[in-house]
C-alpha cells in the first residue's frame, strides 16, 4: 500500500493542499487513519478515484471497513480530510484572492473542492446531458447518474444506525470536518467560506483546500 500512500502525498502536494516539507506529516496521518504502524510496495501511478478505491479495498480485506458504498464513501472522506488545511487557512486564501479578484475566489474554491474530493469529479463525469430543442426554447436534460444507487447493506446499517440530531441538517454549517455516520455524510473535506450579506452575516458552504496562490 505504500505505494498508493505515496501516490495520495503527492497528488496533495500538485494539488496545493499540502506544502513542501509537509509530505512526511501527511503519510503519517494516512498511516493512523489506515490503522497501519507501516507499509510496503512498489511505486504507483493512479489518478485520485483510483487511489482512495484501492486504500480503502485494502482497509476493507483487513477488516476495518465494511464493504457497502456508504462505509466506503465515509472511509474515503476520511483519508482527504486527514491532508487537508483547516477552515481557517482556506478562508485567508479565499479572503486573499476576493480582496482583488472574487471572481478568481470562486473559482480557486471549486476547484479546491474538486481536489479535495468534496466534489467527486469521477462521479460526475458519469452524468448523462444533452439539450432538447423545444417550442419553449432548449431544454436543459441531465440524468444524474453521480450519486450511487444505496447498498441494500448500508440501507440495512442506516436503519440500525443510532439516531442523532446533529448536525440539524446535510447543509447546517455544523457539517464543516463532520466524521460522519451511516445515516449522515461524512464531511471531513468540506470547508465553509463566510461571506457577509448586507448588513448581516451568512454562511455559504461549499469545499475548499488548496494553499496555494
Amino acid at each position: 500500500m505504500k505505494g498508493y500512500i505515496d501516490a495520495l502525498v503527492n497528488y496533495a502536494l500538485e494539488r496545493g493542499l499540502i506544502q513542501e516539507g509537509d509530505e512526511i506529516w501527511a503519510y503519517n496521518r494516512l498511516l493512523e487513519v489506515l490503522g497501519l504502524d507501516e507499509a510496503e510496495g512498489e511505486p504507483v501511478e493512479a489518478e485520485l478515484a483510483e487511489i482512495l478505491d484501492k486504500l480503502t479495498d485494502d482497509a476493507v480485506r483487513r477488516g476495518l471497513v465494511d464493504d457497502n458504498i456508504t462505509a466506503r464513501d465515509l472511509f474515503d472522506t476520511k483519508l482527504m480530510g486527514a491532508i487537508l488545511p483547516p477552515p481557517h487557512e482556506v478562508r485567508a486564501v479565499f479572503e486573499g484572492l476576493r480582496a482583488d479578484y472574487p471572481e478568481a475566489a470562486t473559482d480557486w474554491y471549486y476547484r479546491f473542492s474538486c481536489d479535495s474530493n468534496y466534489i467527486r469529479r469521477d462521479r460526475i463525469q458519469k452524468d448523462l446531458k444533452w439539450v432538447y430543442p423545444c417550442e419553449y426554447g432548449d431544454l436543459d436534460i441531465t440524468v444524474n447518474l453521480s450519486k450511487p444507487e444505496k447498498d441494500p447493506r448500508a440501507i440495512a446499517a442506516a436503519k440500525l444506525a443510532p439516531q442523532s440530531g446533529y448536525p440539524k441538517c446535510q447543509l447546517c454549517a455544523e457539517n464543516e470536518g463532520y466524521a460522519g455516520r451511516m445515516n449522515h455524510p461524512a464531511r471531513q473535506n468540506h470547508r465553509i467560506i463566510i461571506l457577509p450579506m448586507c448588513t448581516t452575516t451568512s454562511t455559504a458552504s461549499s469545499s475548499t483546500p488548496s494553499i496555494r496562490r
